[in-house]
């Protein structure tokens, strides 16, 4: 009887200790990576998606992060490396469009020679004087004010200069001149324009609360965007700022008819600067644009009574 020990056969792999995921699981996992690069796809070629799906899609845009996120995490547990791959292509593709947003900002680049603030204060806020007189206490020169109601026009905020159109009203701490209303074709005055005398020149200032925007309804919203966009754009003023509540998120592709402004937040603001709802905010639709000028910092805060935080932002002139 032979009694010699002999050795155990290999694993069929070729390699002691590896698996390959069963056929399931690579199915799977390929399916997951399909759809991370159809995420990225929508990224990326967004504005090719018609309107109006095309506007809630662009208004959505930084949540793609979420989905994409999502789609990492199953495909590495589905140990699939195509699948791992193609998140990670379409996470760096979110990367690439959001990430900077959260590497700007920090201490303002210079000191500030104007510092802005707007914010639509609520309809039925129970006390707008305190919203109003929380961003002057910190250090607005300027306050743009949306849904301004009652006694809102009148309150006294320390800033000496005023003046409305409508709901929507303008405080300073510099002289204002030249002001009256800007028909933005809603029916009723929500949009004004006024020339502040700065100590360091004149700033031509366009104050407003575009139409608001629901789903299968856009083209009121896109229609007062578009005339204010072309009072703004066709001024001859040097500078100009475009501060309000525009009811359009910063990706939407009609915030393009703002040809030459910056977006305060996009040059130098940290995060993406939700402003709405106030309480978990998921949209930006307040904004502070500026033509000749250069934001130095940029932010949002909460105010008392609003459904809306303010924008805050500061520039050199």
């Amino acid at each position: 009887m032979d009694t010699t020990t002999r050795p155990a056969p290999a694993p069929a792999s070729g390699r002691r200790g590896h698996r390959r995921p069963p056929a399931r699981g690579r199915s799977f996992g390929r399916a997951v990576g399909a759809a991370a690069l159809a995420a990225a796809a929508l990224l990326i070629g967004h504005r090719l998606v018609p309107e109006p799906i095309g506007t809630f899609l662009d208004t959505g845009l930084p949540w793609l992060g979420a989905p994409i996120a999502v789609l990492a995490a199953l495909a590495a547990a589905a140990r699939s490396a195509a699948g791992t791959t193609a998140a990670v292509v379409a996470l760096a593709s979110w990367a690439a469009v959001f990430g900077p947003a959260f590497v700007a900002g920090g201490a303002p680049a210079a000191p500030a020679d104007l510092r802005v603030a707007s914010v639509n204060l609520r309809a039925d806020n129970p006390d707008p004087c305190t919203a109003l007189r929380s961003l002057a206490a910190q250090g607005a020169d300027l306050i743009a004010a949306q849904e301004m109601t009652g006694a809102a026009s009148t309150c006294p905020t320390g800033l000496e200069y005023r003046t409305a159109a409508g709901t929507v009203g303008l405080w300073s701490r510099f002289p204002l001149s030249l002001s009256g209303p800007v028909d933005v074709g809603i029916g009723w005055k929500r949009a004004l324009r006024a020339e502040v005398a700065t100590p360091q020149g004149p700033v031509t200032v366009y104050a407003a609360h575009l139409a608001s925007i629901r789903p299968g309804h856009s083209a009121r919203r896109n229609a007062s965007l578009a005339r204010l966009a072309r009072a703004a754009t066709a001024s001859r003023a040097e500078r100009v700022l475009v501060l309000g509540d525009l009811n359009t998120a910063g990706t939407d592709r009609r915030m393009d008819a703002f040809d030459g402004f910056t977006d305060a937040q996009q040059q130098a603001g940290s995060g993406l600067g939700f402003t709405w709802p106030a309480a978990v905010p998921l949209v930006r639709l307040d904004h502070a644009l500026g033509r000749g000028l250069r934001a130095v910092e940029a932010g949002v805060r909460e105010v008392p009574g609003s459904d809306h935080r303010a924008v805050t932002a500061s520039y050199t002139l």
